[in-house]
């Protein structure tokens, strides 16, 4: 019997591990199993262009490469447990695969708010039905809409809801400034500025405390005890692992999978993950394993871990250095794009302009123990260009120690 590769998640981290796979040099049997009916797609203009009505499917669906066209697609199927010492896995179908390797490509998703009140007219951005289904409500006359979370995806949905015209837009954040988080306080009171100037309103430093309505929100409460009016509400308030199904077998899966720096999971070098779902140590900063939400990260540790696996599978030494990536992401909202390489979060403590003014397209650098971390732009291509200008000094730095 041919030996096989299971790649338990069949969006673009799946999709990039099995073409990975192949560029190693396996030529066993790759059997992905996702449970959307889709082909892998792209899910950053889910929140834009496709919230927007500008991107039809055929736009976000990915080209798999030659090499995967003889690859076992089992779409619309999740898997529900396995078993890592008989290298087994069930699907939700009944179904058992047997596997000489395994891919966790699970992926997340996103967390739900626990509040009181009706479910109808609560969203969340995770899926091509999930961006259609709110495009639907988000284009209904005088639609009132409440973002909660003024992260990523949160601040992306209210800027493309204002450019349909929806009548109001609020965003509610615990926090004192969008994306603070991430990114810190300069570069959120730049981002508040710039929002409320194209007709965002928020309301920060309030958490909710649930949804008025009998069969339908009418409403949020907040914990201060104010009300905001809505007939549309989207739930941004982070991520879940999709990790159950992993359970018993003696993983650490307190965020996402944890593996060590060549992406393996649990000391077992026939299980691998990769995506969002990995938790891993990353040797161009200090070595403490973190998830990484990033569009690059897919296919950097899809790249990584398919050579480890193949070479585990051939009797070969897995010989590589440890995965070492460089974070990159983007954000369009509105009329501007941030843009970042790095890791702007171990710098917060030590922000500095290096280019132009936060009331205008800015560069900002992310400094910690007095070196440079990360960068991050905000504005139009010219300020952009500038940040990836710094790229290459990024990856030319030693690793930091603890």
């Amino acid at each position: 019997m041919n030996a096989r590769i299971v790649v338990a998640g069949a969006s673009m981290a799946g999709l990039r591990a099995a073409e990975q796979l192949r560029a190693a040099g396996w030529t066993g049997v790759i059997t992905l199993v996702g449970d959307e009916p889709h082909m892998p797609y792209n899910r950053p203009p889910l929140s834009k262009e496709v919230l927007a009505g500008k991107a039809p499917f055929e736009s976000l669906a990915f080209r798999p490469r030659a090499s995967v066209s003889d690859v076992e697609w089992r779409l619309g199927r999740r898997v529900v447990s396995a078993g890592l010492d008989e290298r087994t896995v069930r699907l939700d179908d009944g179904g058992v695969l047997s596997y000489d390797a395994l891919v966790v490509a699970t992926g997340m998703r996103p967390r739900r708010l626990n509040c009181p009140g009706p479910l109808a007219g609560r969203h969340t951005v995770r899926t091509l039905d999930d961006a259609q289904g709110l495009r639907e409500e988000l284009t209904r006359p005088g639609a009132r809409v409440v973002v909660v979370g003024a992260g990523f995806i949160g601040c992306e949905v209210a800027a493309t809801a204002v450019g349909l015209g929806v009548a109001e837009v609020t965003v509610v954040d615990p926090l004192p400034l969008p994306m603070a988080g991430p990114l810190g306080e300069l570069l959120g009171r730049a981002l508040l500025a710039r929002h409320e100037d194209r007709g965002v309103r928020f309301a920060l430093d309030v958490g909710v405390a649930g949804f008025t309505g009998e069969d339908r929100v009418t409403g949020v409460m907040l914990s201060d005890g104010s009300v905001l009016p809505a007939d549309v509400v989207v739930e941004s308030v982070g991520s879940v692992a999709n990790t159950e199904w992993l359970d018993g077998n003696g993983l650490d899966l307190r965020d996402g999978v944890l593996t060590d720096e060549l992406l393996r999971a649990g000391g077992r070098p026939e299980v691998v993950a990769v995506g969002d779902v990995a938790r891993f140590p990353n040797a161009r900063y200090d070595g403490v394993p973190r998830r990484v939400e990033h569009w690059s990260i897919p296919t950097d540790s899809a790249k990584h871990a398919a050579k480890a696996l193949v070479r585990h599978l051939s009797g070969e030494p897995a010989e590589l250095t440890p995965f070492a990536p460089l974070p990159t992401f983007w954000s369009d909202q509105h009329d501007f794009r941030l843009q970042s390489f790095g890791a702007p979060v171990l710098g917060k403590d030590d922000v500095r302009v290096l280019d132009g003014d936060p009331d205008g397209d800015v560069l900002v650098g992310y400094h910690r123990d007095d070196r440079l971390v990360g960068v991050v732009a905000l504005g139009g291509q010219a300020v952009a260009a500038s940040a990836a200008r710094y790229r290459t000094e990024l990856l030319k730095q030693p690793a930091l120690t603890v």
